[in-house]
């Protein structure tokens, strides 16, 4: 598949994303009212979160296309991994206000809700979030976008939490009917308490991902060794004394600076030779992994590659 298909699917998925969140948000929180439920209350204000984050990624999703210019000097791919950031951040401070909401709320005797009208809005909500979580996925494996990534994810954690909806309001439901319907109005506020604070793992797993890239630290060791055993592999032609690799991901470029140091054996005639040699690296790596960039340095001095 060339580039512009890729642009053009990411857009695609992207812009799907948008305009069911968009829909979502009116349908959590229409069911919201109707039920009196805060642990709906909550999918519906995660469902704006995700509404919100959609028109800042579809804008964000046409920058990184842009090549470098006189603002940037290294393109735009920066903004993916900070969004990402922004993101996981504001469904953190969700999570957290939500679960202290719900202590108070327990406190106070908990919370009664419509479980009959819950039921059916977990049935709905449940099968709309993860069947668009598994589309983007799906359709997006081959795509080389964080955005998607995260977006897939994002989609992913409202399934589970509408899931969990589903089967809180049934125990509710159920527990109306026996000797114990004084616990029911509990079931609401405790689901949520148990919900924001299992989802907090994900984004915090975004937040440091993303983070990292920001920053520019580099890769895990064991993915700098791959790169730069595969680097190394495209030198078979060329005599040296080692290969200092240094790698950072942003977004959905990652940028390789190779110091070759080479021995008393390497010669070239023209500057030219030393083109071909970069050309022939980069081809190959392109091949193996389309996101890298790279800057090939040729020096005889170690100190210099420090």
């Amino acid at each position: 598949m060339d580039i512009g298909f890729h642009h053009s699917e990411e857009k695609r998925l992207l812009t799907l994303s948008f305009y069911i969140a968009g829909v979502f948000v009116f349908v959590a929180l229409g069911f919201a009212i109707a039920t009196h439920s805060g642990a709906i209350l909550f999918d519906a204000a995660y469902s704006l979160i995700a509404f919100v984050m959609s028109t800042l990624t579809l804008k964000v999703a046409s920058l990184v296309q842009r090549p470098d210019d006189d603002r940037f000097h290294f393109g735009y791919t920066a903004i993916e991994p900070t969004l990402n950031m922004f993101k996981s951040l504001i469904i953190i401070v969700t999570c957290i206000y939500a679960v202290a909401s719900s202590i108070q709320s327990v406190i106070a005797g908990g919370n009664p809700s419509n479980y009959d009208i819950g039921m059916f809005y977990g049935v709905v909500a449940t099968a709309g979030c993860f069947g668009i979580s598994f589309y983007m996925r799906i359709k997006g494996k081959h795509l080389l976008s964080d955005l998607v990534r995260v977006d897939s994810h994002t989609w992913m954690i409202d399934g589970v939490l509408s899931a969990s909806i589903l089967l809180a309001f049934i125990l509710a439901y159920v527990l109306e009917g026996t000797q114990y319907s004084m616990l029911a109005p509990y079931v609401d506020p405790v689901l949520l308490i148990v919900l924001g604070s299992a989802m907090l793992p994900v984004p915090f797993k975004i937040l440091r991902e993303s983070l990292n890239e920001v920053i520019n630290k580099a890769p895990p060791e064991a993915i700098s060794a791959v790169i730069e055993k595969k680097f190394k592999k495209t030198l078979a032609d060329v005599p040296y004394e080692h290969v200092e690799v240094r790698i950072s991901k942003r977004g959905r470029d990652m940028y390789l600076l190779v110091h070759i140091i080479v021995d008393d054996a390497f010669s070239i005639a023209t500057i030219s030779d030393l083109d071909e040699i970069r050309l022939k690296c980069e081809a190959e790596m392109r091949e193996w992994d389309p996101s890298i960039i790279m800057d090939i340095l040729f020096i005889k001095d170690p100190e210099l590659a420090e």
